[in-house]
């Protein structure tokens, strides 16, 4: 029998984890030290780690974090050491093991420390772990990267993400017409490949940390109360033309609905069937397993959303594609007359028959800048105040209390008016 130990050995403030391999054999007891390349504070691991009633989320969240990690390390060991006999085993042979773990950053003739080269192995790395749509976002980004490294005539490398390197690859993406958020985006994935090749061991600026995506504020786009309303009731307008009612139109127009009701993601809602849902103490509710986060949810389903169900004889509105979704619920919305002027940014081609598109941002109609996300907004905004917060951040996913918020847009000023009523 088997196990490893980690531990922090080092007078530096930040360091990376050592480890023990104990084992038995001959009824002697053996231990073999060797090194990851985790990189961890002082501080947290000393204080922090081993707590075990924690009510800060961040802190929480860091401790799940580290021991995802050191759980795969000691697996990956405890795998080898069950394929070899115990004669064999080695600080030559522990380090040959954790060379192995990290093969992805150790390959022959790869030039690891060039930003692009380990950009394509980290997406690699993390394909079992994430899910394709945030692959997708990844390889934008480096697609992004490759046409500014060709601006400079030479290879970057992962020392050289720096604050220089922030303001000279934000100004080029100003000069592309991309959004100041989604050049705020693309440098925070930057710096987050780069923290994963720190913690491999690749050396980094040491102004890495100090990088700050800056994004701005934008208007959060959401449907009321009276506008889901205006929303449900469409055969009842006098101004519009049965014909316009498809079934396409009216399919899209509950699905939306019922996204505005249960505040989930078009990748979750539109895979709801009757055979998720059960009823517990009277109480209907559906069960499904996030596409994004693969956690396992359990949802009350609105009367909203019966009675969608009920008029559909049990069942839920046809499935259809994100797109088909996206195009039909700015048709419904525009049907609804959702049509005041509002401040936003949609995706527009930068000039006639360029096929470059960007986010433009200025005044819009309401409804063209619907999309499949404005159900979830529209639910975590329109319940802030009438839920207890806790319980919408159950049903919406978010890690933290401070994430949530951003998300519906609610700064101190609106904290300190929502304060207000309990004085």
């Amino acid at each position: 029998m088997a196990s490893v130990n980690f531990l922090y050995r080092s007078r530096k403030r930040d360091a990376n984890l050592s480890l023990r391999l104990l084992y038995r054999h001959d009824k002697k007891d053996f231990t073999v030290g060797g090194k990851t390349k985790y990189l961890i504070s002082k501080e947290y691991w000393i204080k922090k780690h081993p707590l075990k009633r924690i009510k800060d989320i961040d802190i929480a969240n860091k401790q799940t974090e580290v021991n995802q990690e050191l759980n795969k390390i000691e697996n990956h060991i405890l795998e080898a050491f069950n394929r070899t006999h115990p004669d064999n085993i080695s600080k030559e042979w522990l380090q040959d093991v954790m060379d192995d773990y990290y093969k992805p950053s150790l390959e022959p003739n790869r030039k690891l420390d060039q930003l692009l080269a380990y950009y394509k192995d980290f997406i690699e790395f993390k394909k079992n772990e994430i899910t394709s749509s945030t692959i997708k976002k990844y390889k934008t980004v480096q697609n992004l990267l490759e046409r500014y490294e060709n601006t400079l005539g030479r290879k970057l490398l992962i020392k050289d993400i720096d604050l220089l390197f922030q303001k000279d690859f934000e100004n080029y993406c100003l000069s592309k017409s991309y959004s100041k958020n989604t050049i705020a985006k693309a440098v925070r994935t930057i710096k987050t490949v780069c923290n994963h090749a720190k913690y491999n061991g690749i050396e980094t600026s040491y102004q890495l940390e100090k990088l700050k995506p800056k994004f701005k504020k934008v208007e959060n786009i959401y449907l009321t109360f009276e506008e889901i309303e205006q929303i449900e009731n469409l055969e009842k307008a006098d101004d519009i033309d049965p014909k316009e009612l498809t079934e396409s139109i009216l399919n899209a127009r509950d699905w939306l609905v019922i996204s505005c009701y249960t505040g989930q993601r078009v990748s979750d809602f539109m895979r709801f069937n009757k055979d998720m849902i059960r009823v517990e103490n009277g109480k209907p509710l559906i069960e499904f397993t996030q596409k994004k986060t693969n956690k396992t949810m359990t949802v009350p389903l609105h009367k909203k959303v019966l009675d969608i169900l009920e008029k559909r004889n049990g069942k839920f509105p046809r499935p259809i594609s994100d797109q088909k979704y996206n195009d039909y619920i700015k048709d419904v919305c525009e049907l609804a007359k959702i049509d005041n002027i509002v401040r936003g940014s949609k995706k527009q081609e930068t000039f006639p028959k360029s096929k470059i598109y960007r986010k433009i941002e200025k005044d819009y109609k309401k409804y063209e800048l619907v999309s499949s996300h404005i159900g979830r907004r529209s639910f975590a905004t329109n319940f802030y105040g009438q839920i207890p917060t806790s319980y919408l951040i159950y049903v919406t996913g978010h890690s933290t209390e401070k994430m949530f918020l951003q998300y519906i847009g609610k700064s101190n000023k609106d904290l300190a008016l929502e304060l207000t009523k309990y004085f």
